[in-house]
């Protein structure tokens, strides 16, 4: 502690118009104690260092607790669907307004298209569980697993004009993965994502609705991310009767939901070291050159498109828009509910239209034109180059904001996301094709 020196202070006031007259006080010991002993407490903490600071009760500022409840997120994970319970589940989530991430199969798809356009038009995620869930077929070769996985694309493609470069592997890859199925499915583009906490709705039949909820919120110790698994697809009723309390439990334990991203932290299995698949080969390199090397270039190499319109943002996953001749493409149903606006669809005229602020916006499928116009008034400012696949209305990202009244201010990219920043008010702006930097 420092020294008290002196027993009095002398404290100057400046109390004229010019600053020339000062006035000088003293003060008793006590106080002058007191305030070097403030003085000196300042000046420690500062030089210690001493960043931990208290609020006052009230303010805005959040508690540590609730800045670690920020930052718990978990992601509801529907697999082998669709099926006849999709739809119950759709219901739900809506309900509830939240999102979630359905690991599909291919022949499923087939059969129940219209709840794979639900599943996308709700906002949730898609997500590639192979063709037929053989397990002896997919685990007996890789090229036989790549095929199933091709052909589900392809299907999910032809639905909805969405290639999803997600994967997760029918039981999990623990026990079915060897390292090279890791490996080179990453080379091509994917994301393999297992799961780290296990509904058990399909260990055996008719899996009861309170174990199932049991199961579904046993979330490891330390664990702020949350993959859980179920399935929507076949026979699971009661995956559907626990599903309102596993999400009451989560928001109750203040966790964000969200749907599982390509860019995320992934969540992956061992590999099993009991030699199970020794004897299994790895694809030869002419076979990998040929279907591997150049399949990542479908999805702008794992790339999220982030779309700014002043304070307002949306983000669109990897799968959920495309490149065209330099042009970005984004489906107009998905990409304006994002910004709070719903499209309308006339079977008569195969057109879509979609109301925005003062301006009605129309996509002709059929002449292939883009036009808007004010309320009430017909569509003009023609552009071109709408494409209609299974279903899904896909616009130039470019022409859609012009005819929203916007600009493109500017366009940035970095290993993660491309970030498209469009001006309000209306600024006059060019009309060539978008040009794509990576």
């Amino acid at each position: 502690m420092t020294q008290i020196m002196e027993s009095r202070i002398s404290v100057e006031v400046d109390m004229s118009v010019n600053g020339t007259q000062k006035h000088t006080c003293r003060l008793p010991q006590w106080i002058t104690f007191l305030v070097r002993v403030a003085i000196t407490i300042c000046l420690f903490t500062t030089c210690a260092g001493i960043t931990n600071i208290s609020y006052a009760s009230g303010s805005n500022v959040p508690t540590p607790s609730e800045n670690n409840n920020s930052k718990k997120t978990v992601y509801l994970s529907f697999d082998d669907g669709p099926g006849v319970h999709t739809r119950e589940v759709l219901d739900i989530l809506s309900k509830e307004e939240i999102p979630a991430t359905f690991f599909v199969l291919g022949e499923q798809a087939q059969r129940n298209p219209e709840l794979i356009r639900a599943i996308v038009e709700d906002g949730h995620a898609v997500g590639n569980h192979t063709f037929n869930h053989n397990y002896k077929q997919l685990y007996s070769d890789f090229k036989e697993f790549w095929k199933q996985i091709k052909q589900t694309e392809e299907v999910i493609y032809g639905i909805t004009g969405l290639r999803p470069n997600l994967v997760r592997a029918p039981g999990g890859s623990y026990g079915h993965f060897d390292q090279s199925y890791f490996d080179l499915l990453q080379q091509g583009g994917y994301t393999v994502m297992d799961w780290n906490v296990d509904s058990g709705d399909s260990k055996r039949k008719g899996v009861p609705a309170s174990e199932i909820l049991l199961n579904a919120t046993k979330v490891p110790a330390g664990t702020s991310s949350v993959i859980v698994l179920m399935h929507d697809g076949g026979a699971h009723a009661e995956t559907v009767k626990a599903l309102p309390e596993i999400i009451r439990y989560y928001k109750e334990q203040n966790y964000q939901f969200d749907t599982i991203k390509a860019s995320d932290e992934t969540v992956q299995f061992r590999v099993k070291s009991d030699g199970a698949y020794a004897s299994r080969k790895a694809p030869g390199k002419a076979w990998i050159a040929e279907h591997v090397e150049s399949n990542s270039e479908l999805w702008l190499a794992g790339k999220e498109l982030k779309v700014e319109i002043g304070m307002a943002a949306a983000t669109l996953r990897s799968g959920e828009f495309r490149v065209e001749e330099q042009q970005i493409m984004v489906p107009l149903r998905s990409f304006m509910k994002k910004f709070g606006s719903n499209a309308r669809w006339d079977a008569e005229t195969r057109t879509a239209s979609v109301v925005w602020k003062d301006r009605t916006i129309y996509a002709n499928s059929i002449s292939g034109e883009l036009t808007s116009g004010r309320l009430g008034q017909a569509g003009d400012n023609v552009k071109g180059k709408v494409r209609s696949q299974g279903g899904t209305t896909w616009v130039p990202l470019r022409d859609l904001l012009e005819q929203m009244g916007l600009s493109i201010q500017s366009m940035k990219s970095n290993k993660v996301e491309w970030t498209v920043k469009a001006n309000i008010p209306v600024a006059a702006v060019g009309r060539g094709n978008l040009t794509i930097y990576v």
